[in-house]
């Protein structure tokens, strides 16, 4: 005879606190500084005229997060908190929902758990949901439409209501940024390829098999095509009631198209653009913040932890492996959503890159480290775990004051974080 297999229970109430306790360190000091800083100077304004309908500007990117981030100008009025409410909790949901995710894909507590630690340790979700910006909107969305995918291919029963959540915050992460259109489209895809590779007599109308049982792809397709494609032009409505829209678009695939030309227009070169392989080898840094601001000095950077965002590159390589040689489906999804969110800036024709595109593929490549930290585990290993998760968590606490505006000592306090010439 032999035992039953032992089936973990779900994580849930601890990650609702680590997503209190993320909640509570990214409030701290939410509110300084008093002024907006970096891409705040362009997004605001683009708020205020989306609150009282009348130009509509910043029209190289899509306009639903601006629209989030105008609700809590709308509750809490034009000042610091109502600018970063909302970024803060689209960075809360963003970390919950990757840990539900994983729950899902591995049913496995500690790499669920592992997952929120290494992203709410890894600093940039943390310093990108402090701040009036559309990216950490974008994740949001991105983030919960993978956990209700997860979900639904792992408790087939819910997969409809799943699917309809998913669609409709894959719409709405496609309206907040356009980043997130290659992701968007893998849900889908890997539903089609599924179908198609099982060879079944009618794939499109049979119900059987991976990834859902007792949904047909045409269903499929519905939920994860057309409803994204229809929630993402109904973001469009402001469109019809502002007084002045520049280049007086006909329609939508004009607008569109004025949209795409504003993104393609050469820049003039930025002090901290940056490509993608010093993303992944965290060579260079941005300064969100460094002056006197609100009685001292202080300062945001954003980079990725030293620690967990170098030791991701090897965890990636053994998802690979793994997804090849023990055919574990987690490790191949990690590897593909890190993929496609990173290979799309090979190609994009945007001019000018910076740090913060890596959001998304950074928060792949800490779920990466999670599982291998678990694998780690798993085999007896006890130092290794615990020196890069402990390593990680030593690194948050000494970085944590310049990711949040902390008052320092002096003009040239920077240095003690600024390690390397790019981080400068």
């Amino acid at each position: 005879m032999q035992d039953p297999p032992i089936h973990e229970t779900d994580p849930w109430r601890w990650h609702l606190a680590l997503a209190a306790i993320f909640a509570a360190l990214c409030a701290n000091r939410l509110t300084i500084p008093s002024q907006p800083f970096f891409d705040e100077v362009h997004y605001l304004p683009a708020v205020r005229y989306l609150l009282d309908l009348s130009h509509a500007t910043n029209l190289e990117h899509p306009p639903f997060a601006k629209q989030v981030i105008a609700l809590g100008v709308a509750i809490f009025g034009d000042n610091p908190l109502g600018w970063r409410i909302m970024p803060l909790l689209f960075g809360v949901l963003a970390l919950f929902s990757s840990m539900r995710a994983m729950w899902f894909a591995t049913e496995n507590r500690a790499a669920s758990v592992l997952t929120g630690m290494y992203i709410a340790s890894g600093f940039m979700l943390l310093v990108q949901a402090r701040i009036a910006m559309l990216d950490i909107v974008m994740a949001g969305f991105m983030l919960l439409a993978l956990w209700m995918c997860a979900g639904a291919v792992r408790e087939n029963e819910t997969a409809r209501w799943r699917l309809a959540i998913a669609g409709v915050a894959l719409g709405c992460a496609m309206a907040s940024k356009w980043n997130a259109i290659p992701l968007a489209m893998v849900p889908g895809l890997t539903f089609l390829v599924a179908r198609l590779w099982a060879g079944r007599r009618r794939p499109f109308r049979s119900e059987r098999g991976w990834p859902i049982r007792g949904m047909s792809l045409m269903e499929a397709s519905v939920w994860l095509g057309v409803v994204p494609l229809a929630t993402y032009a109904v973001t469009y409505w402001p469109f019809l009631f502002f007084d002045q829209v520049p280049g007086n678009p006909s329609g939508l695939i004009a607008l569109h198209m004025q949209m795409l030309d504003l993104q393609q227009q050469t820049l003039d070169p930025h002090p901290y653009q940056s490509r993608w392989w010093q993303w992944v080898s965290n060579t260079r840094a941005i300064w969100y913040l460094y002056e006197q601001a609100d009685g001292a000095q202080r300062g945001v950077l954003l980079l990725g932890n030293p620690l967990s965002s170098l030791a991701a590159l090897p965890a990636l390589v053994w998802c690979i492996w793994a997804a090849w040689k023990d055919k574990r489906r987690d490790c191949a999804a990690v590897v593909v959503l890190y993929a496609v969110s990173l290979g799309m800036w090979l190609i994009a024709p945007k001019p000018v890159q910076f740090f913060y595109h890596y959001l998304l593929p950074h928060c792949f490549a800490m779920a990466a480290l999670a599982l291998a930290t678990e694998r780690l585990r798993q085999r007896g290993e006890r130092l290794v775990p615990w020196a890069l998760l402990g390593g990680s968590l030593a690194l948050f606490s000494y970085f944590y004051p310049i990711l949040t505006a902390a008052r320092l000592s002096g003009e040239y306090s920077f240095l003690v974080w600024a390690w390397l010439e790019g981080w400068r």
